[in-house]
């Protein structure tokens, strides 16, 4: 009984630590809010708005993405906040869309596909996306065990829509500052690491059981 209460009130305090995610995870969006609405995002607000809310969306995808490295290499488990980071990032991507198309377009729906066609940064970043829409739906216990393996490989589809938001980072600039190429960086290293992690993983097993075992000490 006493495992039992224990167990719960484990995953209480987990389901709090997801659920606290979530409200610092939006903390940037409503800030950014706060600082359009009051004349402190500049003299372009709605594109630095946009700019913003974009932004974040890649960091989420880029944290997502570190989740299994961090676990695999450092032994740092994070798993039980991947699925909170995943949704964070779709949010955000939805939420830079929703200013482009509203605030920057005014729901013009022949400039946004005319954007979408011409613009091959704003294609990568519909793309994207579009990506992500899936991931969300299908993020849930429900789908896990309903698509069996078809899940895995469904996901494995958040790293083209990490590569796809990086290149719609780096196109949507006029020269090559360092922020967007910092980021395109981190995830080809993400994605290099899906290459090399088989190997890695291999690497590891075989020198924990060629490690030698302590000698029992004689009775």
């Amino acid at each position: 009984m006493a495992v039992t209460d224990v167990a719960r009130s484990a995953k209480r305090r987990g389901d709090a630590l997801v659920w606290a995610l979530y409200g610092v995870g939006l903390l940037p969006a409503v800030w950014y809010f706060y600082l359009g609405s009051t004349g402190g995002l500049g003299a372009d607000p709605v594109k630095t708005f946009e700019h913003h809310l974009g932004l974040w969306a890649l960091r989420f995808l880029i944290l997502t993405l570190m989740v299994s490295p961090m676990r695999e290499i450092f032994s740092v488990n994070l798993l039980r906040y991947r699925r909170a980071l995943g949704l964070l990032a779709f949010y955000y991507g939805v939420m830079h869309f929703s200013v482009y198309m509203i605030l920057d377009q005014a729901l013009d729906l022949n400039t946004v596909i005319a954007d979408i066609i011409k613009r091959p940064f704003i294609t990568i970043g519909m793309a994207s996306l579009i990506i992500l829409i899936p991931l969300a739906v299908t993020s849930n216990a429900w789908s896990i065990r309903r698509l069996g393996r078809n899940w895995v490989k469904l996901h494995r589809l958040i790293y083209v829509a990490a590569a796809g938001g990086a290149i719609h980072f780096i196109l949507s600039v006029k020269s090559w500052p360092a922020e967007p190429v910092i980021y395109a960086a981190i995830v080809a290293v993400l994605l290099a690491w899906r290459i090399v992690r088989p190997s890695f993983l291999r690497w590891r097993r075989s020198t924990r059981t060629k490690a030698p075992r302590p000698a029992r000490s004689a009775s």
